[in-house]
């Protein structure tokens, strides 16, 4: 009854509001503050971009010590212009060079969040891949996007929020390892820093690379990524009665290698389940065999006509939870107790990055980031199957805080002499990090 009694051209007008979907009456924009930073990813591309060389051209494998200092040299003031304290945390106790930390303090009660990036690459200082070099929007080079490039987007996006006024009152730890791709022993020692620096904040953001994935089109779409998978290794060592190859399936027993075998056999079998692998990256057996120190090289020795006495192999275990982990852990040692004829087994697991089980809160961030795309007028992000992402730092913090990895820009080849980074996903990745810091920053604990 309403509409007859307005004018008609009103009547019109207000009939058709209630056509448009509710989305589009309510699509999200980007606030002055935000359309600040913005422009100032854009402004700064040029000064990126040379930062991105420098660092690119300084070698920075994660044994060269020397050259992950010179590399935290070079970001250090990048980090103090910015007005971060900054403070180097020598680690040669670990045969590592150390980890770089840099803390804004904004606001009291506010939201902490701590950034995670790392200094080194996987290319050592003999690697023939030692150069930066552009092509368009492209650029190869040793640690160009992993994770020289994440650490350029960070520092983007922090200049951003300098320049719309949102870094003043951000409570900010960013903390850049020097030896994420080969980490300093022990471990403990080596992490120790940064899962205190987790305990501390509200929310991790990992700038490792975006992940692309093909989409229902058969295009690359970015994807969010909300869980990483951990990287454990494992030893397995029978020892068996040896003798004359003649007596074997008899009373000497079936030998070392037999048992191992079967071992193998049972594990692959037995405990695979979703999101799990095993990998045997390694395998030897004869009258003799050893796993060198370095524990990447084996050596075995024996003859056709002996019972192999000894057997080793060596593989790494990767779940998405400590829960899978201890399942896993507990049926291989299982198999590896059972009884083998003439033979004995034992197993160890040791330590290495553990998982980022995909968290209710993990799935909050990855949903605050998609306002941010939405605000972007970019399309969500879904999450990426863990299958699809190797392990990183943010899996040290992930137990004790929410995390979302992959604010560094998409790249392919990487830890190979075809490292190439997307230039423009730099300057986008900026952007979505210093729009999502600002929102998260301006939030109380």
């Amino acid at each position: 009854m309403l509409l007859f009694m307005l004018n008609r051209p009103f009547a019109a007008l207000l009939f058709a509001a209630f056509l448009i979907p509710a989305s589009a009456l309510a699509a999200p924009t980007l606030i002055a503050p935000e359309r600040r930073m913005v422009a100032a990813v854009e402004a700064g591309d040029a000064r990126d971009l040379v930062l991105l060389e420098r660092l690119v051209n300084q070698n920075s494998g994660s044994r060269n010590i020397a050259g992950v200092k010179a590399v935290a040299a070079l970001v250090r003031p990048e980090f103090e212009a910015l007005g971060f304290t900054v403070k180097w945390l020598p680690m040669e106790q670990t045969g590592r060079a150390g980890h770089l930390v840099a803390t804004h303090t904004g606001k009291p009660g506010a939201k902490r969040l701590l950034l995670i990036g790392h200094l080194d690459t996987v290319f050592e200082a003999d690697s023939p891949f030692q150069t930066f070099t552009r092509k368009g929007d492209f650029a190869s080079g040793p640690g160009v996007a992993d994770n020289k490039g994440g650490v350029v987007a960070m520092l983007a996006a922090l200049r951003a929020m300098a320049a719309a006024g949102t870094l003043k009152q951000a409570n900010i730890v960013a903390y850049l390892t020097g030896d994420e791709e080969d980490a300093g022993d022990p471990q403990s020692a080596a992490r120790a820093d940064l899962i205190s620096a987790g305990k501390a904040a509200d929310v991790a953001l990992d700038f490792e690379g975006l992940a692309r994935d093909v989409g229902p089109d058969g295009k690359l779409v970015d994807m969010g990524s909300i869980a990483r998978r951990s990287a454990y290794s494992w030893n397995i060592q029978v020892s068996a009665k040896s003798g004359h190859s003649s007596g074997v399936f008899g009373a000497d027993g079936d030998g070392a290698i037999y048992a191992l075998a079967r071992i193998l056999a049972a594990i692959r079998a037995e405990v695979p389940e979703p999101n799990l692998t095993l990998n045997v990256g390694m395998i030897a057996g004869g009258a003799e065999a050893a796993l060198a120190a370095d524990q990447a090289h084996v050596s075995a020795a024996g003859k056709t006509n002996i019972i192999p006495a000894l057997a080793i192999a060596r593989g790494d275990l990767r779940t998405l939870s400590p829960e899978q982990n201890t399942r896993a852990q507990q049926r291989m040692a299982a198999i590896a107790a059972r009884a083998y004829p003439g033979a004995t087994a034992s197993i160890t697991f040791e330590d290495g990055y553990p998982p980022m089980a995909p968290t209710e809160g993990n799935r909050a961030l990855l949903a605050r980031l998609n306002d941010v795309n939405a605000a972007l007028g970019l399309p969500a992000m879904a999450p990426l199957d863990p299958l699809k992402r190797g392990a990183g730092d943010i899996s040290f913090v992930a137990a004790d805080l929410p995390g979302l990895v992959g604010l560094g820009p998409a790249s392919k080849g990487d830890h190979t002499p075809d490292e190439t980074v997307d230039l423009l996903s730099l300057r986008l990745q900026a952007k979505r990090a210093a729009l999502l810091m600002s929102r998260l920053a301006a939030e109380k604990r």
